[in-house]
């Protein structure tokens, strides 16, 4: 009953605090333009909320291992991204806006990995991959239902509204994880030669070095890499074909590229989840590497405006499949060695720099070869992609977990 409870606090949580993220998108991009920054002043300072993110990823995860209490791991991250909302609508200042950056960048690589290490304690090994599918199904819902309200806040109060209803909605999400309730390992005796190197499960903590030699870890990274550089600029590329020949509706259908992959995330994650306890993370990875070089191929041959939205429903299959892998093969590496957090983190850095290169190349093919030559790229990195999950990424499920997946999922 305990469990039950804490599983549907558990939904909340994941809605609540993907609400609170959708605070740090665009909106701030267009919050600095309302307030007469130049778009190098705003391009700078989006790099700073990337760079502090891409240093945090490893501290932050080794800092969540390190915590016994990952609810207060999350708690204090959720209070430190209600500060930085509240720094930018305090003053659109430079010394203001940059500390809120920098906090963001550290509290979302610290609250990733919480939340993810507080799953992975309510559930068994064999039911966690389901557990994941409903993470990303109801922050998928949050995401799309606060893009919206966010949008009617900015539009009809002010910008600046907008982070006021972030912190808003991060309180919801500070009474939801009180509502998880779940057994923490017996503390060893002060002083005892063990008390730093076992895990909360007993067993002997594995060594940095030995992670990272860890051929399963370095190849999905690897494939995190390559991901990350064929997705992370499509969409920018297409909305700005849309902006350059489109006059009217140019917003609505942006918007609608953004929400509704959301819902394909919703409805698609906890079948992702299922079958990677089923099938295994092989097969499952190579379903949502396949949809990125489709994608960008559709993206180079898409002459209307309105097709972008169609097409973009790829990136649905993609996202759910990643977001349920990420934390499901860090489980499967390092998830009983006491690094499983500090393994989230390793793989948010190699999709950090995927994505920051994404972005630069994609820009300076696009500007010197155009936008077709540069999908074509995207395209190429994402088959490379595929091609690597295919031929070179072990299977990481268990061989013992085998039978227990078979089993019915555990219902929340």
């Amino acid at each position: 009953m305990v469990i039950a409870r804490s599983l549907r606090a558990l939904d909340w949580l994941n809605f609540f605090v993907a609400n609170v993220q959708t605070g740090f998108g665009p909106f701030i991009a267009s919050y600095l333009s309302a307030n007469k920054w130049t778009q190098g002043e705003i391009g700078l300072m989006l790099s700073v909320g990337t760079i502090s993110a891409m240093a945090s990823q490893l501290p932050a995860g080794a800092l969540v291992d390190a915590m016994r209490n990952k609810k207060f791991a999350a708690a204090s991250a959720i209070i430190a991204i209600i500060a930085s909302a509240l720094f930018l609508a305090a003053s659109p200042t430079f010394v203001m806006v940059f500390a809120a950056e920098v906090l963001h960048g550290f509290a979302s690589c610290m609250l990733v990995p919480a939340m993810a290490a507080i799953s992975y304690a309510l559930v068994s090994r064999a039911d966690l991959g389901d557990r994941l599918g409903r993470n990303a199904r109801w922050a998928s819902i949050g995401s799309a239902l606060t893009a919206a309200l966010m949008g009617v806040f900015g539009e009809y109060f002010s910008l600046r509204s907008v982070f006021f209803l972030t912190a808003a909605l991060a309180l919801p999400a500070l009474v939801a994880l009180s509502m998880i309730h779940h057994e923490m390992a017996p503390k060893l005796p002060r002083g005892s030669p063990k008390e730093k190197k076992l895990t909360e499960t007993g067993e002997e903590r594995e060594t940095l070095r030995e992670m990272l030699q860890d051929r399963r870890l370095l190849i999905f990274a690897a494939c995190i890499v390559l991901f990350h550089l064929s997705n992370a600029a499509m969409l920018n590329l297409a909305a700005g074909e849309v902006t350059a020949h489109m006059g009217d509706n140019v917003q609505l259908v942006i918007a609608a590229c953004i929400i509704v992959p959301q819902f394909i995330v919703a409805a698609l994650s906890p079948w992702v989840g299922r079958q990677a306890q089923r099938w295994g993370r092989r097969p499952v990875l190579i379903l949502g590497f396949c949809a990125l070089p489709v994608r960008a191929l559709l993206f180079a041959g898409v002459s209307s405006p309105y097709l972008l939205v169609p097409v973009q429903m790829l990136d649905g299959i993609s996202a759910a499949v990643f977001g349920v892998m990420l934390p499901l093969i860090a489980a499967d590496v390092a998830g009983g060695k006491g690094r499983y957090n500090l393994c989230i983190g390793f793989f948010g850095l190699a999709a950090g720099v995927g994505a920051t290169l994404s972005t630069a190349a994609a820009g300076f093919a696009a500007d010197r070869f155009g936008t077709s030559m540069s999908f074509f790229g995207l395209a190429a990195a994402g088959a490379l992609a595929a091609a690597l999950v295919w031929l070179a990424m072990p299977e990481t499920r268990e061989a013992a977990l085998t039978k227990e997946a078979e089993k019915p999922p555990v219902e929340a």
